[in-house]
């Protein structure tokens, strides 16, 4: 069986669907489980309530498309490219992503807890308002990108650049200054106490 990054099994598939065009192609509400999407393009689809459990996505085209309320669970996404693609309040609970292309992305509020993202180029991509719980971020390539409002708790982020990106609002408390890029991150006040006391400050009000 083949594995993926991090030694993990890709979950073993029971039916497959290749080389096929849903380029514009609406779906609202269908189930998939155990299914290896190889080579479809789905560029433009619009996806509303969608859910697929465990399937494997290779060379898929997810380029501009739109995903509402749809969930990826467990799934599996290797050589995929989602360029201009939008996620809007999506569960996305353990995928992997695997050498996909993604630069710019959207996502707006949703799940992507326990993701493996690690080496991905999210530049110049959206993310807001989503819970990254224990995400793999390592080596991440995020500059100038929008990282506003998230749940990074027990993400790991070493190695990661996010020079110029918008860290607002986001959770920074297990980030390790000195094993990322900053140069010109853009952070609340909050933050800045966080990350100099990660750097070994002692931080005082000014007692004059």
């Amino acid at each position: 069986m083949a594995e993926r990054r991090g030694g993990r099994p890709v979950p073993a598939t029971d039916h497959e669907v290749r080389d096929e065009d849903w380029d514009g192609r609406t779906m609202t509400g269908e189930t998939f489980a155990r299914v290896a999407f190889v080579d479809v393009d789905m560029t433009e689809l619009a996806d509303d309530g969608c859910t697929f459990e465990e399937c494997t996505f290779r060379g898929v085209r997810f380029n501009a498309s739109t995903h509402t309320n749809a969930a990826f669970l467990s799934c599996t996404f290797i050589r995929c490219s989602f360029f201009d693609a939008r996620f809007v309040s999506c569960k996305l609970l353990g995928s992997t992503f695997d050498r996909c292309t993604f630069a710019p992305v959207r996502v707006e509020g949703g799940d992507w807890s326990f993701v493996d993202l690690a080496g991905a180029d999210l530049r110049r991509s959206q993310l807001r308002g989503a819970r990254m719980r224990e995400a793999d971020l390592v080596n991440v390539r995020a500059e100038d990108a929008v990282l506003r409002d998230l749940d990074l708790t027990g993400a790991v982020l070493t190695g990661a650049d996010l020079s110029g990106a918008d860290l607002r609002g986001s959770d920074l408390s297990t980030l390790e200054p000195l094993a990322v890029r900053l140069a010109g991150a853009v952070v609340d006040v909050t933050q800045s106490v966080q990350l100099a006391t990660a750097l070994g400050l002692d931080v005082r009000p000014d007692e004059r």
